[in-house]
């Protein structure tokens, strides 16, 4: 069996959630705290072993690839003034040479049209998906929980995590046949059911291991919901053939696709930092009403 050694993350869209920040700053270059949200989504994918990232990206989305590249002028301008620190930090933020791609989805014509556009760097190999939107804290990080599985099950893998019963009718809910431990077999998914039809309270997270034989059905997928090629059809269509599991991760999401999740996902990763979390409580703790 082959191994996860790529991941694909699409970062295309234009962030309209949370406008107007995003009119001329990608949403995954937004700063969660001390650092863009991309970079949290990377460190993820790293500590699971990733190897190599496919960006897929859209217009306007430079600065992602430059984020990434090495910054002569601004590393050697702190090396002069001896800020090594500061230099160490950015040192961490550079990839291994070679081990980014980035491919363009010129239309926004939905994921899975963003995910078919990775197709030639990917192959046939079993791969990650990564939404940027969602950042998940937890140790270990989601995607070696979901890998850990994935190398004892095979197959395809998706993230899940508990929602209230009363809001299953806001996401993608998979339908389980059995269970053992935090892996969970399944028969189907459900986009959006209706909370009285809806098979279990597990929703989707925005975390997927895939095989390659996905690029097959994506690449005669009709379009779905909203007009647009949908990965959970293909994914439909994809169960037919292969197992699926899903993997109850232990960890905590942050939607930050909207005003309010970017808010809390600040937040969160501000008071879990190392050396200046004690001092963001104190400031949280300040603007509090008393």
């Amino acid at each position: 069996m082959k191994r996860v050694r790529k991941a694909v993350l699409p970062v295309a869209g234009f962030g309209t959630r949370v406008l107007p920040a995003t009119k001329t700053i990608p949403k995954e270059m937004l700063p969660i705290f001390d650092r863009p949200a991309i970079q949290y989504v990377v460190d993820e994918a790293l500590a699971a072993g990733i190897e190599h990232f496919v960006f897929v990206t859209g217009r306007n989305k430079g600065a992602i690839e430059d984020y990434f590249d090495t910054a002569y002028e601004l590393e050697a301008s702190l090396e002069a003034k001896g800020k090594t620190e500061i230099l160490a930090e950015i040192a961490d933020t550079k990839p291994v040479p070679g081990s980014m791609s980035f491919v363009r989805q010129q239309a926004p014509l939905g994921l899975g049209h963003a995910i078919w556009c990775a197709r030639d760097i990917i192959g046939d190999e079993p791969f990650a998906i990564l939404l940027p939107d969602v950042l998940i804290q937890a140790e270990p990080s989601c995607l070696a929980q979901m890998i850990e599985v994935f190398n004892e099950t095979g197959g395809n893998v998706i993230a899940v995590e508990q929602v209230p019963a009363d809001e299953v009718n806001k996401y993608g809910i998979i339908d389980p046949e059995s269970r053992e431990g935090n892996r969970i077999r399944m028969r189907g998914m459900v986009e959006k059911p209706t909370i009285d039809a809806a098979p279990s309270n597990l929703s989707i997270t925005g975390r997927y291991i895939l095989q390659g034989d996905v690029f097959e059905y994506l690449a005669d997928q009709a379009a779905g919901a909203g007009g647009e090629i949908q990965l959970t059809d293909a994914m439909a269509r994809l169960m037919a053939d292969q197992d699926f599991h899903a993997v109850e991760y232990e960890g905590t999401s942050y939607d930050c696709g909207s005003k309010l999740g970017y808010l809390r996902a600040s937040v969160a990763y501000a008071l879990s930092h190392d050396e200046l979390g004690d001092g963001a409580s104190e400031i949280v703790r300040s603007l509090l009403p008393s």
